[in-house]
């Protein structure tokens, strides 16, 4: 019984061996054509080719999905698939169907020595699916250092080529930033075009933040933001806008930066309108305008009243106060007013303070500082106040050992109960 079924076991074996080996010595198909679809960015022309598929070879199953998955690593489109058809004369025809994946612009963050439609053109040269963007991940984006890096050498610049995904401080919107690492090119001058800018003693004092520093082109959008916009906005250019910045290279290791500032007209404050609020009467608000009628409208202190605005709500417990600010400009009276429409939410009262990271002592000690009690109004500030200073005070005299302190307010707009949570780590 044994010896008949180890026979048939065996003679299984063989036969399976035998399929195995003839399918995989079976003739490949021939691939007619490949073909994509599916895609708005590009034609099918110039995403086949990244398939690694060619008509006129053989053809396998295996081939077509490693041509998929070529598609797929590159980052450039969110879903790939396939269908193949076959001929009597075994050609095979393939198509794929694709989804665009979402892009962002790409900054070429410190290649002083080109004009980005060189370094554009440069890239397309090598990488067919480039037009200007590309995906926050893939294989893509190393093609693209790779063809910047061969760039830099085919003009005697050793470097190699990084990329990052960042979000720029004065739009918010996201780009993939590529660096040249390795490149001893530093700021030789900052030259801005507008007078304000280059008189201000405060963004004189700054500028030893770029002069002398390698040269990046958003550290320069940075300062603008940080140190130059600040000076416009205070007097009531609240209008300003910043061209690229563009560079000349002096000599080998330096460079001069141009930096287009144009100003637009200086404003006078118009005033504001309020509407939504019932909690905070409006000439109480009017009250936290930092502004008098016909004054310079300071961008700054615009700003600052909307600050002072949304604390004194949260004062109050409307932790999700908003205000929908919506600016007026009086371009021949060079005047600006403000419509504000506030929406206050719930007004939250005091749930439970929930602790971790403290022994009991130190517990009982925060508890008894705590100065909201439960179901009463919860009051922003004081909170606020608790954790910059009063935890330091509960703790005089205990050896108490924290690096910080994980701080997060569980709000229930339902109940309108907001909890405390405090980790001391």
């Amino acid at each position: 019984m044994n010896f008949v079924r180890l026979t048939f076991l065996l003679g299984l074996l063989a036969a399976t061996h035998a399929s195995a080996q003839s399918t995989a010595n079976a003739p490949a198909s021939r691939l007619d054509a490949v073909a994509v679809k599916g895609s708005s960015r590009f034609q099918s022309a110039q995403i086949a080719p990244a398939t690694g598929l060619h008509p006129g070879d053989p053809i396998t199953r295996d081939d077509i999905q490693k041509g998929a998955d070529a598609l797929a690593a590159l980052g450039l489109f969110s879903n790939v698939q396939y269908r193949f058809t076959t001929t009597a004369t075994s050609g095979v025809s393939v198509e794929y169907d694709v989804a665009d994946a979402p892009t962002v612009p790409v900054l070429f963050d410190n290649f002083p020595w080109f004009t980005d439609d060189e370094l554009t053109a440069a890239i397309k040269t090598s990488v067919r699916l480039f037009d200007g963007t590309v995906p926050d991940h893939g294989a893509v984006l190393d093609d693209v250092s790779s063809a910047l890096s061969r760039h830099l050498v085919a003009h005697g610049i050793s470097a190699n080529v990084s990329h990052e995904l960042v979000t720029l401080p004065a739009s918010g919107r996201q780009v993939l930033r590529f660096r040249a690492e390795g490149t001893e090119v530093n700021v030789q001058t900052v030259e801005f075009s507008d007078a304000l800018a280059g008189s201000d003693h405060g963004i004189q004092d700054r500028i030893a933040d770029l002069v002398g520093k390698p040269f990046s082109r958003s550290a320069v959008e940075l300062f603008e933001f940080e140190q130059v916009r600040p000076v416009y906005l205070v007097h009531g250019f609240l209008r300003v806008e910043f061209g690229e910045p563009s560079v000349h290279v002096e000599g080998t290791s330096k460079v001069v930066v141009h930096a287009p500032i144009d100003p637009g007209p200086a404003f006078s404050w118009g005033g504001v309108t309020w509407s939504g609020n019932t909690a905070i009467p409006a000439g109480e608000l009017d009250k936290l305008v930092e502004l008098s009628p016909g004054a310079s409208a300071d961008g700054m202190k615009i700003q600052s009243t909307w600050e002072n605005a949304r604390r004194a709500y949260e004062h109050l417990g409307y932790l999700d106060a908003a205000l929908d600010r919506v600016p007026h400009f009086d371009a021949a009276a060079k005047r600006v007013s403000y419509e504000v429409k506030v929406t206050e939410g719930p007004q939250y009262q005091m749930g439970s303070l929930v602790l971790t990271g403290l022994s009991l002592e130190g517990e009982r000690r925060i508890r008894a500082a705590w100065k909201i009690p439960a179901g009463a109004v919860f009051d922003n500030m004081i909170y606020e106040e608790f954790v910059e200073g009063r935890i330091k005070q509960a703790f005089a005299g205990l050896p108490v050992h924290y690096e910080k302190i994980g701080r997060f307010l569980q709000k229930d707009p339902a109940s309108a109960k907001v909890d405390v949570m405090l980790d001391f780590q």
